[in-house]
């Protein structure tokens, strides 16, 4: 939001308010006293509004940890040199100094999360962090996108193609022998005839999934490995190759569909990756030790916050949740 004033400082600002009125006014306390301009009364101030309500302590105590934090320091180390400046969110105005600091904190909780502009230039649908869509194609297949999942579609000419440009989507194929159906990713094509089976896109494979039926899956490397797959398989393609085939538990790796999480034996730190692609803010774990413990269950998708809750009860772990939607386990 715009906003002009006498100082440069105020020509461009970002008003942000958190919809938990107490984490926001943590975020607002703790930038004031790392502010370097407070004063006895201010000191008392705070001190009488911890006073009021356990959550103040727990919220800004919170904010500590994650100032303090190895993984917090490093997404600070990741973030553009230029940094938005923030006006604080009840009127007054911070120093530069205090804005800056605020907007490390917000930055680095994932406040600020700008669309990628040219996924959204290409894709016809895409769904929101949590949410999940059901799109009937033209050809009479349908669609399922899950999370933070973005698709283009080509049925145009009697072609079936659909381009997988983030996330994950299961689909639903009818049985065309004269027009394949074909699913690209960022490194690998899988071609069928009619079948059901999910694809999801990451920063350095792509994954399939055979619920049933049968599947080809090309790698679009020069080397232009193959493989086949029968129901309860899959296959991960990288830059220049396809893995090996392995089995697979659809009824499991596909929960998704149903709201659902489900892992036996896993490791927690990838349990917790997994979550956060259902949550709108960032999942933080201060010892990596953590993230080694081994678990097992079976939770749902739209309560992102109570399955790391109970997670890190299991683990015996502090659960700390801060302003921006940001959790952390330490």
């Amino acid at each position: 939001m715009g906003h002009q004033g006498a100082q440069d400082m105020d020509r461009t600002v970002t008003d942000f308010n958190h919809a938990d009125p107490v984490a926001d006014q943590a975020l607002d306390w703790f930038v004031r006293l790392r502010d370097g301009k407070q004063n006895a009364a201010t000191h008392a101030d705070f001190l009488a509004w911890l006073a009021k309500d356990p959550r103040h302590e727990e919220e800004f105590r919170g904010l500590e940890i994650l100032w303090n934090s190895k993984p917090f320091l490093d997404a600070l180390k990741a973030l553009p040199v230029a940094k938005p400046e923030v006006r604080r969110p009840r009127g007054g105005r911070w120093s530069m100094r205090a804005a800056a600091l605020a907007a490390s904190v917000l930055v680095a909780a994932g406040i600020w999360q700008y669309p990628a502009l040219v996924v959204a230039l290409q894709a016809d649908y895409v769904t929101a962090t949590g949410a999940q869509r059901r799109v009937p194609l033209p050809d009479g297949s349908t669609l399922l996108l899950n999370t933070d999942t973005a698709v283009a579609l080509d049925f145009d000419a009697g072609r079936r193609h659909v381009r997988l440009l983030r996330g994950e989507a299961f689909f639903d194929v009818v049985h065309d022998p004269a027009h394949p159906f074909t699913v690209s990713g960022r490194y690998g094509e899988v071609t069928v005839l009619g079948t059901a089976f999910a694809v999801r896109t990451g920063p350095g494979e792509d994954e399939v999934v055979l619920e049933r039926g049968r599947v080809q899956v090309l790698c679009l490397c020069e080397r232009k490995d193959k493989a086949v797959l029968a129901p309860g398989q899959a296959v991960s393609v990288t830059a220049s190759a396809v893995s090996s085939v392995h089995a697979a538990d659809p009824s499991a790796t596909l929960a998704w569909r149903e709201g659902r999480i489900i892992f036996e034996d896993a490791l927690l730190g990838d349990v917790l990756e997994e979550l956060g692609r259902y949550h709108r803010g960032a999942i933080l774990v201060a010892d990596e030790r953590v993230n080694q413990m081994r678990v097992t269950g079976n939770y749902r998708l739209d309560d992102v916050d109570g399955a790391v809750r109970t997670l890190a009860d299991a683990a015996g772990v502090g659960f700390y949740r801060v302003p921006g939607g940001l959790i952390i386990l330490r």
